[in-house]
């Protein structure tokens, strides 16, 4: 599983072929043996595997081709809505109408998500995560009939692999682990731990394709802006609220 976890790829093209309902079952399997607050599996797992669904599915995730081309979509949610109605029935009041029961409940979908990424590389297929269910995530609902007290948090893709793409560049260790405590960063220390990252000819192409001065202002003026940050995180806001939880 290491060697496994070690050459992870993002894939974003996938073949023709349909994945079987047992290698799938597995893989979801292994999915639901993730850590999980308090035993609680505060998540559900959206299975879209008909090309009309995911045809809708497509405009929440901007319309990328690989949301229609893969085999299998799968939208990881934040559940409360299941373990509510269950206390309710067992005479038990629930106050999971609150930001913390979010929190908690996106902790628990995310590990599941992660699990199901790492069983379907082991079986050799591939897996793009989508970060657009965090922008989206009203359509989201729409599309998929979530009821109240049930948020998605992330979707991956997942399909054989129609690509070979290479291992994408990651920090080196001990720029990111802490010892003991946290060890705050120097200015010569963020230039070392950046250092490689800026030196690649992948990294010169974008600075110099966008007309930037450095890669982190690729970050902060192209993909990650401020105004999209704002804009998206008001829209994500407005879906706790009325997904139930934002009480106080």
């Amino acid at each position: 599983m290491i060697d496994t976890i070690l050459q992870h790829k993002t894939v974003r093209k996938y073949t023709n072929d349909k994945i079987n309902d047992a290698d799938l079952e597995a893989i979801l399997e292994a999915g639901i043996r993730a850590s999980t607050t308090g035993n609680m599996q505060l998540y559900s797992i959206i299975v879209t595997r008909d090309q009309e669904m995911k045809e809708k599915l497509a405009p929440s995730h901007f319309n990328q081709p690989m949301v229609t081309k893969a085999p299998v979509v799968l939208t990881f949610c934040a559940d409360f809505n299941r373990f509510n109605k269950w206390c309710e029935a067992r005479n038990a009041k629930p106050g999971y109408d609150n930001f913390l029961s979010f929190y908690t409940a996106s902790v628990d979908a995310m590990l599941v998500a992660q699990n199901v990424a790492l069983a379907a590389e082991e079986k050799g297929l591939g897996i793009c995560y989508l970060g657009t269910t965090n922008y989206m995530a009203q359509q989201i609902i729409d599309t998929l009939n979530l009821p109240k007290g049930v948020v998605p948090v992330t979707t991956i893709t997942l399909g054989v692999p129609d690509e070979e793409p290479e291992l994408t560049d990651r920090l080196p260790l001990d720029g990111v682990i802490h010892f003991e405590e946290y060890s705050d960063y120097s200015a010569e220390q963020i230039d070392r731990i950046y250092e490689e990252k800026e030196e690649l000819p992948s990294s010169k192409k974008l600075i110099e394709e966008n007309g930037k001065e450095t890669l982190a202002q690729i970050f902060t003026d192209n993909r990650y802006t401020k105004e999209n940050n704002i804009t998206f995180s008001k829209a994500l806001l407005s879906v706790l609220e009325k997904q139930g939880f934002m009480n106080q």
